[in-house]
């Protein structure tokens, strides 16, 4: 149970109290537990706890949102109260809507929270200790931590909506290092469970990776061939998700913009057959089936709250089909509704090949690790610039020869859509830079044929 409360009876006593027209109330339970590890030792653990109220409310057209951590139930009235005072102080929300009505209450809606905690590592970390002791005697350091969460989402509206959603998340960072700390290689998994990480083969694969890395070879800025792996595609595609408001497009802000006006949904952005998706029930990446929204933003509204969520291509077949929608922004474009949903699904024409499998067919390109300090440059076309990172290898007649210095590149998500040349087989990743914000990603690797490598970089 909440050290505030019965979350449930806060909702229903918050949804009480108020005195505006209409009232939202969202309490968010969240609780982690962590190891974190270096030089092949286990260093800290710890679990940690939190709850979350955020009350909603409208006045009008006027919307007063009042979000604190920590409520006690004697602190509950002041909390409402705040927010009604706020929503009747407000000027009229321009995305002021019905609230959402006539969903069927959750079956768990009643049932106690029950938190994480650090007995979800009973089965891994055995097994982390047995890679700590293979990466010492094959004189290799590996650094890095695993983290799980239990976010337990409970909504309620003055419309009746009694809605929850249990979402455990959970990743491993993994690095390693060579004995003289000069070469780096680095991997990650998201996991719900740590269940079906296999640590010992993911520190086989840094093994091979510093192995390649005992050859330098310098390259100079240019484009090359390359092979995303997996997870740097999730990079890459999380960014362009997140820059499919429909409303920025509407007002011609970003890639997704037609020239002239409107957006560009029924336009083929790819060659090959790509899709790009998202499911809320999608096997081992689920993730909330309805809209939660604590603010109004873009590409989000309060109104909008317990919206039901289902599965929607936003690419499909290459062509562009959906655009991040709130009620509010469907009616400006004549759109859909297409709220976001937390995870992200990419998958290219059937019969995709591995990793390896495209390593081995490859006559000469970079094989990269990972991509790292992703920065827009130009949201009309989404350019972004970043950098590699723990890893970019030169192929050769189908083999990795060698370790090449890093880069920082210079690509449009977008832009690239319409140049990969093979999509391999789509699996479970973890993406590097965005994972501390979206982990739930299914992705292929991709073959580039000219990707820009646009100076030399430094970094290590």
């Amino acid at each position: 149970m909440s050290q505030t409360g019965n979350p449930q009876e806060m909702v229903d006593k918050a949804l009480e109290l108020s005195r505006a027209d209409g009232c939202v109330v969202l309490v968010d339970e969240g609780s982690t537990a962590n190891l974190r590890f270096a030089g092949n030792t286990l260093t800290t653990n710890g679990v940690a706890r939190s709850a979350r109220l955020t009350v909603i409310s409208i006045a009008g057209q006027g919307v007063g949102v009042v979000s604190r951590a920590a409520v006690r139930p004697d602190q509950l009235a002041d909390v409402v109260a705040a927010a009604d005072q706020a929503a009747r102080d407000a000027q009229p929300a321009e995305d002021a809507r019905a609230l959402v009505e006539g969903v069927p209450a959750s079956p768990s809606w009643g049932e106690e929270v029950r938190p994480t905690d650090i007995g979800v590592f009973e089965g891994f970390a055995p097994a982390l200790g047995e890679a700590f002791a293979a990466a010492e005697s094959g004189g290799r350091k590996l650094y890095g931590f695993a983290e799980h969460s239990l976010t337990t989402t409970f909504l309620g509206t003055s419309t009746g909506l009694r809605l929850r959603h249990d979402q455990p998340t959970g990743k491993l960072e993994l690095n390693a290092k060579s004995g003289d700390m000069k070469r780096s290689a680095w991997t990650g998994v998201s996991t719900e469970d740590f269940t079906d990480v296999d640590v010992a083969a993911l520190d086989a694969g840094l093994a091979q990776r510093l192995e390649w890395a005992k050859t330098r070879v310098d390259l100079p800025a240019g484009r090359y061939e390359t092979l995303l792996p997996p997870s740097a595609v999730a990079d890459l595609m999380i960014y362009a998700f997140w820059s499919s408001g429909a409303r920025d497009a509407l007002d011609g802000r970003s890639v997704y913009a037609k020239p002239g006006g409107g957006t560009r949904v029924g336009e083929q952005l790819a060659t090959l057959p790509i899709t790009l998706s998202s499911d809320p029930a999608a096997a081992g990446i689920a993730c909330a089936p309805f809209v939660t929204a604590h603010a109004s933003g873009r590409d989000s509204s309060v109104f909008d709250n317990g919206l039901p969520l289902a599965a929607t291509d936003w690419i499909s077949a290459g062509t562009l089909r959906s655009l991040l929608q709130t009620r509010y922004s469907a009616e400006l474009s004549g759109l859909d509704a297409t709220p976001g949903i937390d995870n992200l699904i990419m998958t290219g024409p059937a019969g995709g090949r591995s990793l390896e499998e495209m390593i081995a067919s490859t006559e000469r390109g970079l094989l990269v690790t990972c991509l790292w300090y992703i920065r827009e440059v130009d949201p009309q076309t989404l350019l972004v610039t970043g950098l590699t990172r723990d890893g970019v290898y030169l192929v050769e007649h189908g083999e990795v020869v060698g370790e090449v210095n890093n880069f920082r590149f210079n690509e449009s998500p977008i832009d690239l859509l319409g140049r990969v040349s093979e999509v391999g087989a789509s699996e479970r990743t973890l993406p590097r830079e965005w994972n501390d914000y979206f982990q739930r990603t299914v992705m292929p690797a991709v073959r580039v044929p000219d990707f820009n490598m646009s100076t030399v970089s430094q970094a290590s």
